[in-house]
Formats: C-alpha cells, sequence, structure tokens
C-alpha cells in the first residue's frame, strides 16, 4: 500500500501545462479585447510552446514540484512570482534573438505574466487542495514510540494533504507489553480501520503480529506498513530513532552498473567544470590576495569513504586555516573575510576540489566530507554517524539541500543529528536520477545566491 502517492506530481505537471496555454488565450484576448482568431492563437501558440518546455524545466529548479507541504504552501506565492518572473525574461529573450515568428510581444508578455501568475496560484493553492479533498482519507493506527514517530503523527494530523489520517496512535514505550498488544489487536481489527503502520524493530510489535495477520484476511483492504518507509515519504530523511545497524547494513549496497556510472559520471563532470572554472582562478586568486594579503589556497584533513582521511583543496575564504579544533567554546576563532564571503555565496571556494573529484577522493554528489576532529566527536556521541562513511563523500549532498541549519565552522551536535537523517536518506536512495537532480538542485541555490 502506497500512503503518499506519487501521482500528484503527474497532476501537477499536466495542470501547469493547461495553465500555460489558457494563460495564452486569456492574455490574447485581454490584449485585443476580442475572442482570439485561430490563426492570431496559432501564431503565437507556435513560438510558445517551445518556452513551455522551458518553463517547465525553470518550475522544476524553482521546486514547485516538490513536496506541497506546509512550509512549501506558506512560500507558495513567492516561489510561482520568482518563477515566472524567469519565464517571461526567457520569453523575451527567445523573442528578441528568434524573431523567426516575427512576434515582439512586449505587452502581451507583461499581461501574460500578470495571467499567469493569478492562475497559477489558484490551481497549486486553491484547485489542487480541494481535489485532495474530495478522496475519502483512509484510516489506520500507527504503533511505534519515540520522536520520530510522534513527528510522523503531528505532521499528518496538522495537515490535510495527506490522504489518510491516523485514527489511533498507540505508543509502545507508554504501555505494558500486553496491554499494548491487546490496544493494538483490538484497533487493527475496527471497521474502519485500514492500515496499520508499526515499527518492524520493535520487540513488542513481534508479539502482536500474528493476531494481525488474522485480522487481515478478515478485511477487504488491510495493510502492514513500516513506520521507516512512511517517514521517509513523508519527511525526505530517515528517522534515526527507528534504526538499527540491521537497518543500515541492509541498504549500503548498491549495483555495480551505478557505481561505474557514477564514477564517470564524476570525470566528466569534473573534467568539464573544470575547463570553465579554471578561467575564474586569476580573478578569484587576484581577489583574495588584494583582500588581505594573505595564501590563496587552503589544505584541510577530512574524513572520506571508509573513514580513510583524504586531503581536500579550498580557495580560502576565512582569515586562517578552519582545522576543526574548536575548544571549550565549540565555535571557530576565525571570521570570512569580505572576498570569502562572495566565494562561499557562490560555491567559487570549492572550485578546486574538482581535483578531489578527479583523483576520486570525492563524488559530485554524496556527504559532504567532516574535518578529522569534529568526525571523532561526533561518532561518540550520535549513533549511527560513521554510516556516513560507507559511501563516497560529495561537492554536493542532498542533506545540503534540506538542512539549511547544518553547522558551518563550529560543534553542533544536534544539528548534525539532523543532518545525518538526510545523508542517510541519500545513502539508500541514491541513483543516477536523484544525482542529477542534487545537482540540478545545487545550482538553483548558487544562481539565486542562497550560499552559506
Amino acid at each position: 500500500m502506497t500512503l503518499v502517492p506519487k501521482r500528484e506530481y503527474v497532476l501537477l505537471f499536466l495542470g501547469d501545462i493547461a495553465i500555460f496555454i489558457a494563460s495564452l488565450w486569456i492574455t490574447l484576448y485581454l490584449r485585443y479585447l476580442e475572442v482570439p482568431s485561430q490563426v492570431l492563437l496559432y501564431e503565437h501558440f507556435v513560438g510558445f510552446s517551445m518556452l513551455f518546455i522551458a518553463w517547465i524545466w525553470v518550475f522544476f529548479l524553482s521546486g514547485l514540484y516538490g513536496k506541497h507541504t506546509r512550509l512549501f504552501r506558506r512560500h507558495l506565492s513567492m516561489k510561482i512570482v520568482y518563477a515566472q518572473t524567469i519565464n517571461v525574461v526567457l520569453a523575451a529573450l527567445f523573442f528578441f534573438f528568434v524573431p523567426l515568428f516575427g512576434l515582439a510581444p512586449k505587452t502581451i508578455l507583461l499581461l501574460y505574466l500578470i495571467v499567469s501568475c493569478v492562475l497559477i496560484f489558484m490551481w497549486r493553492a486553491v484547485v489542487v487542495p480541494q481535489m485532495r479533498g474530495t478522496h475519502k482519507r483512509l484510516h489506520g493506527v500507527l504503533i511505534a514510540s519515540g520522536q520520530d514517530a510522534s513527528a510522523l503523527a503531528d505532521e499528518v494530523a496538522n495537515d490535510r494533504r495527506y490522504q489518510f489520517s491516523f485514527k489511533h496512535v498507540i505508543d509502545t514505550g507508554r504501555a505494558p507489553t500486553h496491554e499494548v498488544i491487546q490496544q493494538a489487536c483490538r484497533v487493527a481489527e475496527e471497521d474502519g480501520v485500514t492500515f496499520v503502520v508499526i515499527d518492524f524493530n520493535d520487540s513488542v510489535i513481534g508479539a502482536a503480529l500474528p493476531i494481525m495477520y488474522d485480522a487481515a484476511f478478515h478485511k477487504r483492504r488491510f495493510a502492514l506498513v513500516d513506520v521507516v518507509e512512511l517517514y521517509q515519504e513523508v519527511f525526505d530523511k530517515v528517522p534515526l530513532s527507528l534504526v538499527n545497524y540491521k537497518w543500515i547494513l541492509a541498504h549500503i549496497g548498491s549495483s555495480s552498473g551505478y557505481d561505474f556510472l557514477k564514477r564517470w559520471f564524476d570525470i566528466a563532470g569534473a573534467f568539464i567544470v573544470g575547463i570553465f572554472a579554471i578561467l575564474l582562478f586569476p580573478f578569484i586568486m587576484l581577489a583574495i590576495k588584494l583582500d588581505d594579503g594573505g595564501v590563496i589556497f587552503v589544505t584541510q584533513e577530512r574524513v572520506g569513504r571508509y573513514q580513510k582521511p583524504i586531503r581536500v583543496f579550498k580557495f580560502r575564504s576565512m582569515t586562517g586555516n578552519d582545522m576543526g579544533q574548536y575548544g571549550m567554546g565549540g565555535k571557530t576563532k576565525l571570521n570570512v573575510t569580505r572576498v570569502g564571503k562572495w566565494l562561499r555565496i557562490l560555491r567559487l571556494d570549492e572550485l578546486p576540489q574538482l581535483w578531489n573529484v578527479f583523483r576520486g577522493d570525492l563524488s559530485l554528489v554524496g556527504p559532504r566530507p567532516e574535518l578529522i576532529p569534529l568526525v571523532s566527536q561526533y561518532s561518540s556521541r550520535i549513533s549511527h554517524y560513521s554510516a556516513r562513511h560507507l559511501i563516497p563523500p560529495g561537492l554536493m549532498g542532498w542533506a545540503q539541500l534540506k538542512h539549511d541549519r547544518h553547522p558551518h565552522h563550529g560543534a553542533d551536535v544536534a544539528e548534525t543529528k539532523e543532518k545525518l537523517s538526510y545523508d542517510l536518506y541519500y545513502l539508500k536512495h541514491r541513483s543516477i536520477f536523484l544525482d542529477v537532480y542534487i545537482i540540478l538542485q545545487t545550482v538553483r541555490i548558487i544562481v539565486t545566491a542562497r550560499g552559506t
């Protein structure tokens, strides 16, 4: 049973295409104050249709095909205006440099921006939620314990976007085993319950499974769902409180084909980007030197795959070389330089690490390599932290996309645990498709100057 269906993304895609076409029709009507003729509509549609593909890519890169969570919906209007502004600029450049269609629709583009923004927002913020509400919600039971299980229950209870709800939530850590078993079996047999989300690693669940198994034969629709899998579908990360070494070891493997393709993908990517990056090196080096007269490059010892030390190269962006030795305060005493601030925002300080990718120390995509002193500290205080070293570290990562508060130049156990939950998600779900997605979204972050 899939509780978080993927068809929502297809629905959004088809709806966006329909909105693009409808916006063009309405724009032409407003521009000429009459129903556009077939000739006029066709004349503009041929040119605009070529832009629709580019516009969908802009929507994708803008994150408009991400999950419509509560946080996402709060920023939806700005995302739409941002994406559509870029789309109109692309259209203006297209019609200016490609005069094949004989169109120079300045007024039409302005009208189109207004009309499409309104329709897209109504489609995304009003129509889509109503369409979700027309589906009958499935009712189930959540049987687990811990903060991650509580977070899952709260998320589902407070967001109507999910087409399911928890009719009962049973915390296995707050009652004697026999009471949990009795309650679990009783609610599983209720007529309105069609699925049970459980923690298969919980010893309490083991005793109740045979009875739940029997209950499944008395219902038309009934399923047992792993709480770890559902948590990942909802949050795009792994619930650290609900996984163990068995789970991690079961998901570290990957196909030889993927490893081979990924390595050649890294080599090709580092070579191509490196050719263009070399052109920037003289300007970056001059800027660093003129800023404070210090050294241009720094070298840092970090932890690579299988916990082997690797030496990475960076353009210096601080007043010294951060080695991860922060003392009692837990924070570095170094400061980011004026030039270093912009190098970080644009990720230019990491361009020398393309050599590390070419050598095989790093991959283009993977968990970011950490400084050796910090790894020693985190490994002793965070369960399963060393699992992130089972795969090659990378220049870009899933955690960098999803977790804005990851610590920089300081030790922070709480935020590093959160970051680890995303690293483990990547460890399980890594693929060429996910790698390409991470690269494209990282490019978007760089272009929009959301650097750190």
